[in-house]
């Protein structure tokens, strides 16, 4: 007895959700638990985030090598669903942890078996995303630019974010989009500058080529991977000095043939117990942020003699 686990993570076309890959693998760790032999079968785009961890491309699967299917999770329905029934003719076909919208499509007769989570007439039942434990992934936000054309020739921006962006490909970071740019009449940036603030002290790490996404990172207490994007240096890098921030890589560093190698080592050092320490003690200072600078505002309005 061979079990091959699939879903719409493992269908070439198919939408692969959070939750499809942790119901598949709240099965998964049932199986092991019975001593069920079983494999996982995913996507091409899937297989690159879970293939290293185990799992088969299902179009490099030999059908001949299971004696079962199990389809989990999603709606049963579509083309693709229907093509594995033909192409596992010979096997056993269950589905589990699906919702049945017409229990006379042949999707859903082709199986010998289904254990919907929600289907007509029927009570529904909590999903299998739900179940299985995870490790915890840090979370990282990401600040960058593509603008800021003051920079003339010296500007790096794009071929930094692309670098930056490939980087992040494999790396265990839960990646989040964000934008300091405020804009009250669009819900998708933020309305004020507490609004960045309360999203940036929830983060494990601020990935930014921004000189604010550095700042607002350090003064919440939040370790920031900071990359200047200016060929030969910039306000990124001045910014990190003024702070004595030493995660900061340079634009030549990161495109140069070992540039993901600066990244990992100081990403690492972000999220080790000596990052963490580091940025909380720019927290502690941020208060003081700027005072000579105030200061000489101050004295500059000052009539003279006054």
């Amino acid at each position: 007895m061979r079990v091959l686990l699939v879903g719409w993570s493992s269908v070439l076309h198919g939408e692969a959700t959070a939750g499809d890959v942790l119901a598949t693998e709240a099965v998964a760790e049932r199986l092991t638990a019975e001593g069920v032999a079983h494999d996982l079968a995913w996507s091409p785009a899937m297989h690159r985030a879970h293939g290293p961890r185990g799992g088969l491309l299902l179009d490099d699967v030999d059908p001949a090598a299971y004696s079962h299917l199990v389809w989990v999770c999603g709606p049963l329905a579509g083309e693709p669903v229907r093509e594995l029934h033909a192409r596992f003719a010979h096997a056993h076909r269950s589905a589990v942890g699906v919702s049945v919208l017409d229990p006379a499509d042949p999707a859903v007769t082709g199986f010998h078996v289904v254990v919907p989570r929600d289907a007509p007439g029927t009570a529904p039942r909590r999903d299998l995303a739900a179940r299985p434990a995870s490790p915890a992934v840090p979370v990282a936000g990401v600040y960058l630019t593509r603008g800021q054309g003051e920079y003339g020739a010296r500007r790096r921006h794009d071929e930094v974010a692309d670098a930056i962006g490939a980087w992040f490909d494999g790396r265990e970071l839960a990646r989040l989009p964000l934008d300091t740019r405020l804009d009250p009449r669009d819900w998708r940036l933020p309305a004020t500058a507490e609004q960045v603030l309360a999203v940036v002290a929830r983060l494990d790490l601020v990935v930014t080529t921004r000189l604010h996404g550095l700042v607002l990172a350090l003064r919440s207490g939040v370790p920031a991977l900071a990359v200047d994007p200016v060929a030969g240096g910039g306000k990124v890098g001045d910014q990190a000095r003024a702070w004595g921030w030493p995660a900061v890589v340079g634009a030549e560093e990161l495109l140069a043939a070992d540039g993901a190698l600066a990244l990992d080592e100081h990403a690492a050092w972000c999220l080790s117990g000596a990052g963490r320490a580091a940025a909380a003690r720019c927290r502690d200072e941020a208060g003081a942020a700027g005072g000579e600078q105030l200061d000489a505002l101050v004295a500059a309005l000052r009539p003279t003699g006054s």
